[in-house]
């Protein structure tokens, strides 16, 4: 992107945050830098200056902010978040109190407006259907229910049987009527994702911020007629280890198993999206061509937008005709970052 100082310094006005990671602006009159959505009260025009790097601001003299911490990766998850999120993992029957929070010096109040902010439920809350999503899985292997309950960390069947008929709308005995869709958070270095799958594999893999995250998932849950909780799942491992691979620039194909959402002719235009080379791009123009249909470019660059699993389906790949880059559901930045990596490994 050919970015005129003006137009950063309207984007630092405005805090659009599709310019994170784009640029770092200085402030000359404090000798601090910011990220683009600092919600510090912003200088004149004449009083800044901007950076492709943080390290350039740095090299200039300039101090990170303490207001929006430009050196931090953007949304990713407190340390102390994660190591709950593995003990959790480790042994879903596991049942943390405020008590135990605070016996490990977390405050409870912070812990829970973490996780009401990222999952949408408390800590408590987040523990149970972690617990559930396990339950369900034994009882559709064939396990008892009593067995299953106990196991669970349930001190009654009646407490577990109102637990479960909660989450997923039916009693545990009546379990075989209803899906589950897998979800888990993922850090990279372009910041946290959200990915689910099914049996099948990944149906869905978004950056935590993306707008249309909610709508995504919902229509997940419609399509299947499924529940979607928190919990692990055999594509996630496989996932996660490719994903990581490919940030680190050791990998520029993905075997991941996937299982998409979408229209026939949306599939369509996303099998034609995994046949653009690692580093490389397309224009939506000759999406539709490859499709046989050239008038068909807004049906194609619709269906670009829809597309629920970034990356793995490539549709960062996909630029305007004239060169440009056009709307990522993840932030125009990162399609910028993303493009870069391959081509830094390609070229």
């Amino acid at each position: 992107m050919k970015l005129t100082e003006k137009i950063m310094y309207e984007a630092s006005f405005r805090k659009d945050s599709s310019f994170e990671g784009i640029f770092w602006m200085g402030v000359k009159t404090t000798g601090i830098f910011c990220r683009p959505t600092c919600t510090a009260r912003k200088p004149k025009f004449e009083n800044v200056e901007f950076f492709s790097h943080t390290k350039d601001a740095m090299l200039k003299g300039y101090r990170p902010c303490k207001v929006c911490k430009p050196l931090e990766t953007l949304n990713v998850t407190p340390l102390y978040i994660k190591e709950l999120l593995q003990e959790i993992s480790d042994d879903p029957s596991l049942k943390l109190k405020d008590y135990d929070l605070v016996k490990r010096g977390l405050e409870p109040a912070t812990v829970r407006r973490w996780f009401v902010k990222h999952h949408g439920v408390t800590f408590h809350a987040f523990q149970r259907m972690s617990k559930l999503n396990m339950a369900f899985k034994k009882l559709q292997q064939g396990e008892s229910v009593t067995e299953v309950a106990f196991d669970s960390g349930y001190e009654s069947l009646s407490g577990f049987n109102e637990s479960f008929k909660n989450i997923f709308g039916v009693s545990p005995s009546h379990n075989k009527r209803e899906k589950i869709i897998d979800l888990k958070r993922m850090e990279t270095i372009l910041g946290t994702m959200v990915a689910c799958a099914d049996e099948h594999g990944i149906c869905l893999l978004e950056f935590s911020d993306r707008k249309a995250l909610p709508t995504e998932l919902k229509n997940i849950s419609k399509h299947f007629n499924a529940n979607i909780v928190q919990g692990e799942n055999p594509h996630f491992i496989m996932l996660e280890q490719e994903l990581s691979e490919y940030f680190d620039g050791k990998r520029t194909e993905f075997t991941v198993p996937l299982s998409p959402v979408g229209t026939a002719f949306q599939k369509q235009v996303w099998e034609i999206l995994q046949q653009i080379p690692y580093g490389g791009t397309r224009s939506y123009q000759e999406q539709a061509e490859i499709l046989g249909n050239p008038k068909s470019v807004r049906a194609v660059a619709n269906a670009n937008g829809l597309n629920k699993i970034s990356i793995l389906i490539p549709c960062h790949r996909v630029i305007g005709s004239n060169g440009q880059l056009t709307g990522y559901g993840g932030g125009i930045w990162r399609k910028q970052k993303l493009l870069e990596l391959e081509q830094a490994i390609l070229f």
